[in-house]
């Protein structure tokens, strides 16, 4: 596999730090390794392999050398200003942001479900929403071979999806101490209320999954709706996924494809008390999916339970994963 040149922008975040940790992991064939991150960071030093590397703060002139891929964690605004000023230095940008999900000339990928749209990239890609990506690696394979018809989404998302604040936010509320983060209390509580609200009620969080699933599947049609909810757990991701098919099924059938499917590890024997929850998927890079039942109120519909480590999977992992495939392309 060819040596590349490697940035991370937004090294010192939550994402940014499990971008070193996960590359590291994964060994990738890195050359030169430059991290990147607000002047509040500059100046300070991070070990990655070994070495210890200064932060440099990120301007319009860091990309002026040799970077084959830069990961970008660090935040909407800083993407849409640099992201597209590196693609024009030949810098191809997997960017952990909201800003290019939608775009109709950036592919939204998830390597388990479509690696192939990697291909018509223009220099940007788009790593997905964190409870899109676990839900799509479970869904994929059930669409190729049933055809969705319809999905319902209800999330229970760990406060590390907030960033540091939420992750206080809850260390500090289990304290007794007020919160400063989110709109109520997290401690021993649960907030349907995801990022900002919409005038027709929804979430913004909502719309990303409804919207990023159609793009990442490929179909427009689909129907789908989704409630997102934060609750007081530290990491991981939870999420109940109804979804109804367009043609039956066999249960059994469906158990053993999805536990033959990249990226997904198949916990459902209830009777022994075993299927997924959050302790269990952290610091792992697969999807857990388990609770898989024959939904009876309509004619061909199932319920799964489905978890994934949100800061690994959900953000760092995938993006890592994405840049492994650039660096076979290569």
């Amino acid at each position: 596999m060819k040596k590349v040149n490697i940035a991370v922008v937004g090294a010192t975040g939550m994402v940014g730090r499990m971008f070193l940790k996960v590359l590291e992991e994964r060994n990738l064939p890195i050359d030169n390794f430059y991290v990147f991150s607000s002047s509040k960071s500059a100046g300070s030093s991070i070990s990655f392999k070994g070495k210890e590397y200064i932060v440099e703060e990120l301007t319009e002139k860091s990309f002026d050398r040799d970077i084959d891929i830069a990961l970008f964690s660090a935040g909407g605004d800083t993407s849409l200003r640099f992201s597209p000023i590196a693609a024009s230095k030949g810098v191809i940008v997997i960017d952990n942001s909201s800003a290019f999900r939608m775009d109709p000339n950036v592919p939204l990928v998830v390597p388990e479900v479509n690696p192939q749209d990697i291909q018509w990239h223009k220099g940007i890609i788009a790593n997905p929403n964190c409870s899109t990506i676990q839900a799509v690696v479970a869904l994929k394979p059930l669409h190729d071979k049933y055809s969705i018809k319809r999905i319902i989404y209800s999330t229970y998302q760990s406060v590390s999806g907030s960033g540091v604040k939420g992750v206080q936010d809850l260390e500090e509320g289990l304290k007794g101490k007020p919160n400063t983060f989110y709109p109520h209390p997290i401690a021993n509580n649960c907030i349907p209320h995801i990022d900002a609200f919409f005038d027709n009620g929804y979430t913004r969080e909502e719309i990303k999954m409804i919207e990023e699933t159609k793009k990442i599947i490929g179909n427009q049609n689909l129907k789908i709706t989704a409630t997102t909810v934060r609750v007081p757990v530290s990491s991981g991701h939870s999420e109940s996924v109804n979804v109804e098919f367009n043609k039956d099924f066999d249960i059994q059938e469906l158990k053993d494809l999805l536990k033959n499917s990249p990226g997904v590890i198949l916990q459902d024997d209830p009777k022994n008390n075993l299927y997924p929850h959050a302790l269990n998927a952290s610091g792992k890079d697969e999807v857990f999916v388990g609770r898989i039942r024959r939904d009876y109120s309509v004619d061909y519909g199932i319920n799964m339970w489905v978890v994934a480590d949100n800061i690994r999977k959900g953000a760092a992992s995938n993006a890592v994963q994405i840049a492994e495939l650039i660096i076979k392309s290569m």
